[in-house]
């Protein structure tokens, strides 16, 4: 598995205090992070439409997870939208304004059924139609979508990249990437989620094709 060199940060940024994280979904993506968020010591709150898959997942955590109400506000002050992209829309409609307010993660790679492409307009990104979608006052950072479910799942120290244009919400996320134990590489304002979701897309195509082995990360070498 590649990881992360350990330089350090010309501005380091302070781990978050442990809080509650929501995660909507319960799939493989969504129970990796949740995994990697209740070691790092934050209470987990899942919410899907099936209870008692939210139920399974949370138990299976064993560290204080609970089970959210779907289509009610969530508990944390970060939700992690852990569904795919062709869900993504009807996920959002369902909550409506309870997400108001919300640091809104998205973690969707909006890639094509033959992987030929991203399933977005050309001068958008899946992060750009899902904050369309929210109210106003959520603010919407694109992280997690360059690293392979598996990988992540090993523990190691990755390079999380992630984009959006509320400064604080930025920092908010930030913060909780480097509480677990992830590299946070900023890579700047929203539209910059179109070319995170080109990287996701080419990162298959070479586990795939070059690379022969799914066991990938993506690394920045800095200095």
């Amino acid at each position: 598995m590649a990881s992360a060199p350990h330089s350090v940060a010309k501005h380091p940024i302070r781990r978050s205090l442990m809080s509650t994280i929501s995660i909507i979904g319960a799939g493989g993506m969504a129970t990796v992070i949740a995994t990697r968020v209740a070691k790092a010591g934050h209470q987990v709150e899942v919410i899907t439409r099936d209870t008692a898959k939210a139920r399974a997942l949370a138990d299976k955590l064993a560290a204080g997870a609970t089970v959210g109400t779907y289509a009610k506000a969530p508990a944390g002050e970060i939700v992690i939208l852990a569904v795919p992209y062709s869900v993504l829309s009807s996920v959002i409609a369902d909550f409506g304004d309870a997400l108001a307010g919300k640091t809104v993660i998205d973690i969707a790679n909006p890639v094509k059924p033959d992987l030929s492409g991203l399933a977005t307009p050309h001068d958008s990104s899946g992060a750009q139609e899902t904050a369309k979608l929210l109210p106003a006052s959520a603010h919407v950072v694109k992280a997690f979508n360059t690293m392979f479910g598996h990988v992540l799942a090993k523990g190691g120290r990755l390079d999380a990249y992630y984009a959006g244009d509320d400064a604080s919400a930025k920092a908010q996320v930030a913060s909780f990437l480097e509480s677990l134990d992830l590299r946070p590489l900023d890579v700047g304002g929203l539209p910059m989620a179109h070319t995170l979701e080109a990287l996701g897309l080419m990162m298959i195509g070479l586990a795939k094709n070059g690379a022969g082995s799914w066991d990938i990360a993506m690394v920045a070498e800095i200095g």
